[in-house]
């Protein structure tokens, strides 16, 4: 049964002192970036007096391997970022775990979003691979939104002939993913996973590829335990990243989902919710 998550201010659980964290892993959109996507500016002495302590920060997220080294080049050297929602982490440009897709699973998921499209849904697929992103559609209102995730990104006459070892096919819908995308979709979730990770995207990944089980890789490679780790996250693709820690966060306004899952409940991605929280339990 999941914990019923408590208020940061008012949790009974959190120590009087620093808490022995090693590992403090942080969805992006919707966690720690506000709604406007901008970094909070308290992030960067944050992770020196981190680094100075010993304590990795890692970004995990659907965003691209590419994107997240750029937001966070300055800073980049030894942070493992656990992109494309777990199934790409890479650390100092050296790639430690990955879950590409099998056979023609891509080809088929872009097919099936064509059809889509056909009948009328304004919807685009990027497929993910480990060199770029690749997309078909080139309209300026679609590729905004693409380029918010995926820095390295080529436009292409056609998604299912390129040759590169996809990772993930995210599906870009400019309504409710959740209740137009993601039905459509659900043929794969017989074999693959279908996860609506935003308010606007879906995602097509093998069954073994989640936040989560790179997480766990991640725990395993440094000897790093649950009750070391922090994560924080807000949408059903962070479900089970924080299965795999006991300093489990939702944030304030996350999917109502994400908050009974986790153990704790931070203050919203619009209020500092990363770094206060951050700062209450490591005594900053």
């Amino acid at each position: 049964m999941p914990v019923t998550p408590t208020p940061l201010l008012d949790v009974p659980g959190l120590p009087s002192g620093p808490a022995d964290i090693r590992l403090i892993v942080t969805d992006m959109d919707g966690t720690l970036l506000d709604d406007a996507k901008r970094i909070p500016a308290g992030l960067w002495p944050m992770l020196a007096e981190l680094r100075r302590r010993g304590v990795l920060f890692s970004p995990a997220s659907g965003r691209q391997y590419a994107t997240l080294a750029r937001q966070f080049a300055d800073v980049a050297e030894g942070m493992v970022f656990i992109a494309e929602n777990g199934t790409y982490v890479v650390r100092d440009g050296v790639e430690l775990s990955s879950d590409p897709l099998r056979g023609s699973v891509a080809p088929e998921v872009a097919r099936t979003v064509r059809r889509l499209a056909a009948r009328g849904v304004d919807v685009g697929a990027v497929v993910c691979g480990k060199r770029a992103a690749y997309v078909e559609r080139s309209d300026e209102a679609f590729l905004a939104e693409v380029r918010k995730y995926y820095a390295e990104h080529r436009i292409v006459e056609d998604v299912t002939a390129v040759e590169d070892e996809m990772i993930k096919v995210a599906v870009f819908d400019f309504g409710p993913a959740e209740h137009s995308t993601a039905p459509a979709l659900a043929e794969f979730a017989a074999t693959h996973q279908v996860v609506v990770s935003g308010e606007h995207w879906v995602d097509v990944m093998n069954r073994t590829a989640d936040k989560g089980a790179a997480l766990r890789g991640l725990q395993r490679a440094l000897g790093i335990t649950p009750a070391q780790t922090m994560v924080f996250g807000d949408y059903l693709n962070d479900l089970e990243m924080l299965d795999a820690a006991e300093w489990s966060f939702a944030m304030a306004n996350a999917h109502p989902h994400v908050v009974r899952r986790a153990r704790h409940l931070a203050p919203s991605n619009n209020e500092n919710g990363v770094l206060r929280t951050i700062s209450r339990v490591l005594g900053l």
